[in-house]
C-alpha cells in the first residue's frame, strides 16, 4: 500500500470473519468488527486479536460509541447485512425487519465516510425495493454504486456459491475482480488461460476419509437407520435412490422435489452452496462423495476456504452456522485485491 501505510477496514455484521480473512490476507488493517451473535464475536476475537470487537445489536450501538472506538481514518467498510428476508429459500417477506438493517450499515458509512464500501448479500437483493433505496441514499452521500453477482467457483473457491456484491465509490469506477477459474466443461479458445474449477477432491486433500476427531474433523453421531440410508446413496445420488422401506413418510408422500436433498457431493466438481446446517444431509447435497456420512465441520470450512488454522468457538450448531453464513475467504480476498487496486489508483 502506498507510502507503506496499510488501508483500514471496518467489518459490519462480521460473523466469524470470512470477509476480514480475505481483506487481511490482502494487507488491510482491521480496526473494528461488529456482530450480534456471541459465538461469532468470540470466534472473530480469537482469530483477529488486534481488532476491536463490538458484540451487540447494531440498532443499539450509538454514533458516539463508534467514534470513540475508531479514531483512525477508515478507508473501507465491508459487511453482509442479514439476508433471510431476501433469500430465495425463505418466504421473502417484504416486511421482514431484517431487510432494513442495511440502513444501519449506511448510518455507519455516514459517520466514517470511507473511500469505498462493500455489501455482500444474496443475489435476490438486487431485485428488491431495498436495493433501489440503497442506491438513492448512496447517491445522496456522494457515492456512485455498482453491483454484480459473482460465482465463488469462478475465483478458486471449491463451491458454486452465487453472491451479490454491491460496491460504492467516491471517485472513478470500481473494477470487479476478473474471473480466474472456469468450469472445465465450458473451456474454449477465449478462456484457456483460466484454471479449472477447484473440486471437492482438491478441497479435502490431506483430510482423512475417516474423521480423526481433531480440529472439527469429527463424526456426527448417526442412528443405525441413518447409516443404512447413507449406504443406499450411490455416487452422485440423492434421496430418490433410497428404497421405499428407508424413505420417511414425508418423502414417500412427495415423489417430486429437490434432487439435492440427501445427495452426495461429487469428487470432480465444486460443492453446491454450503449453508448453515450442511452437516445434516436431509438439508441438501451434503453427503461425503464416497464415505457413508455427512461432511464434517472441517470439510465445510475447507469448502468455504477457511484455513485449517482458523479456530471456531461454539457448539456444532453454532460453528455450522458461522461457517455457512460466511463469505468464502478466497472470494473475499479477490474482492479485497480489487478494492486495493481502486484505492492505489485514486488516493
Amino acid at each position: 500500500m502506498r507510502n507503506g501505510k496499510k488501508y483500514t477496514v471496518i467489518d459490519l455484521f462480521a460473523g466469524a470473519g470470512g470477509l476480514s480473512v480475505g481483506f487481511e490476507n490482502s494487507g488491510f488493517k482491521s480496526l473494528l468488527a461488529l456482530d450480534f451473535d456471541k459465538d461469532s464475536c468470540l470466534t472473530y476475537q480469537k482469530n483477529f486479536s488486534d481488532t476491536k470487537v463490538i458484540c451487540g445489536d447494531i440498532l443499539h450501538i450509538s454514533n458516539d460509541q463508534l467514534k470513540k472506538m475508531v479514531i483512525d481514518k477508515v478507508d473501507v467498510i465491508i459487511g453482509g447485512p442479514p439476508c433471510q428476508g431476501f433469500s430465495a429459500l425463505g418466504k421473502r417477506i417484504q416486511t421482514d425487519p431484517r431487510n432494513q438493517l442495511w440502513r444501519e450499515y449506511l448510518r455507519i458509512v455516514k459517520i466514517f465516510k470511507p473511500r469505498i464500501w462493500v455489501i455482500e448479500n444474496v443475489p435476490e437483493i438486487l431485485k428488491s425495493q431495498e436495493f433501489l433505496e440503497i442506491k438513492i441514499l448512496a447517491n445522496e452521500l456522494g457515492y456512485k454504486i455498482d453491483s454484480k453477482v459473482l460465482n465463488a467457483a469462478d475465483y478458486g473457491v471449491p463451491q458454486r456459491r452465487q453472491r451479490a456484491v454491491i460496491v460504492a465509490v467516491l471517485k472513478s469506477k470500481f473494477v470487479y475482480p476478473e474471473e480466474t477459474h472456469v468450469n472445465v466443461n465450458k473451456k474454449d479458445l477465449f478462456n484457456t488461460h483460466k484454471s479449472n474449477w477447484v473440486t471437492v477432491k482438491d478441497a479435502f486433500k490431506g483430510l482423512s476419509a475417516k474423521p480423526d476427531e481433531k480440529n472439527l474433523h469429527t463424526s456426527r453421531k448417526a442412528t443405525a437407520l441413518s447409516i443404512e440410508r447413507y449406504r443406499s446413496i450411490p455416487p452422485g445420488g440423492n434421496r430418490f435412490n433410497l428404497p421405499k422401506n428407508l424413505q420417511p413418510n414425508c418423502w414417500l408422500n412427495k415423489p417430486t422435489g429437490s434432487t439435492d436433498v440427501f445427495g452426495r457431493l461429487w469428487w470432480n466438481q465444486p460443492s453446491l452452496t454450503i449453508r448453515t446446517e450442511f452437516y445434516k444431509p436431509e438439508k441438501g447435497r451434503y453427503l461425503h462423495p464416497s464415505e457413508n456420512r455427512p461432511i464434517t465441520l472441517r470439510e465445510g470450512a475447507r469448502l468455504q476456504t477457511f484455513p485449517d488454522t482458523f479456530e471456531f468457538v461454539g457448539s456444532q450448531t453454532s460453528v455450522g452456522r458461522q461457517i455457512g453464513n460466511a463469505v468464502p475467504c478466497l472470494l473475499a480476498q479477490k474482492i479485497a485485491e480489487s478494492v486495493k487496486e481502486y484505492l492505489d489508483e485514486n488516493y
